[in-house]
């Protein structure tokens, strides 16, 4: 997309590529040597801030992408990129970016883990998970920023919005963790948003005639919607039916090293 020159890190995937490279090294391999022999970090205030401004961010990356199309003329069936110049279409392309960008931004989530010695939560499926967002979205924004392909983000963002709230009050502190009883509830909205994701996807291909500028994308996107759908539902079964990760403190969902 030529209406992207010159925008950071679009030039090429190797920036992307190497930014992710020295995440995974650091959460899987560095960091834990690094922390082997110190005390966790304290960084509750730290947190506190971190998660709340990735909710704000989210609020407002929900509120650009119904402005830029799902709220102002998307159908949500086959929508293609609008490749004009248009206001419209730029402001599209501007929260694409912004989205992708905030996927780095997320990847602190891992480094607050690891810093804080909590090295049990860093799982395949959470490192995998931030490692690909950012990797697959470079694709997304330098080829097709807009259109059907964007319906996931948005409903990522809304899921975001709710998921940082629950970090942002469980970083408060313990006398905070009596609101959080809804936290078993949260990994039923992420299935829901998994499956949103593939079910409307997955329209492209029983639609008659959608000129969907790269088909490619869509199944990249049905892919791995049903993968993590089948990922997540793995981490239910053994979070909350074998009760292998039940909190240690009290029956609402609520740890106390949290």
């Amino acid at each position: 997309d030529p209406r992207l020159e010159g925008w950071p890190l679009m030039s090429s995937p190797f920036p992307t590529t190497f930014i992710i490279g020295m995440y995974i090294y650091f959460v899987t391999s560095l960091g834990p040597k690094l922390m082997e022999n110190k005390k966790p970090f304290e960084l509750r205030q730290i947190m506190a801030f971190y998660n709340f401004s990735v909710v704000a961010l989210s609020i407002y990356m929900t509120y650009e992408f119904l402005m830029s199309g799902w709220a102002t003329g998307y159908s949500f069936r086959c929508d293609i990129v609008d490749y004009s110049r248009s206001p419209t279409a730029l402001r599209m392309v501007r929260t694409c970016w912004l989205y992708y960008f905030s996927k780095f931004i997320e990847l602190l989530d891992t480094i607050f883990f690891v810093l804080r010695k909590k090295n049990n939560q860093v799982t395949f499926l959470h490192v995998f998970h931030h490692s690909i967002m950012p990797w697959t979205w470079w694709f997304g924004v330098k080829f097709a920023p807009g259109g059907l392909g964007t319906f996931h983000a948005l409903l990522n963002c809304i899921v975001h919005v709710v998921m940082y709230t629950y970090y942002g009050i469980c970083s408060l502190g313990p006398a905070y963790h009596r609101y959080l009883w809804w936290k078993k509830y949260m990994t039923t909205i992420q299935l829901v948003q998994f499956l949103m994701v593939t079910g409307h996807i997955g329209q492209i291909y029983i639609m008659d005639d959608c000129p969907y500028q790269y088909p490619i994308f869509m199944f990249i996107i049905w892919l791995y919607g049903f993968m993590f759908l089948v990922l997540f539902l793995h981490f239910w079964y053994h979070a909350y039916t074998k009760g292998q990760r039940l909190p240690k403190m009290a029956r609402n969902g609520i740890s106390k090293d949290q």
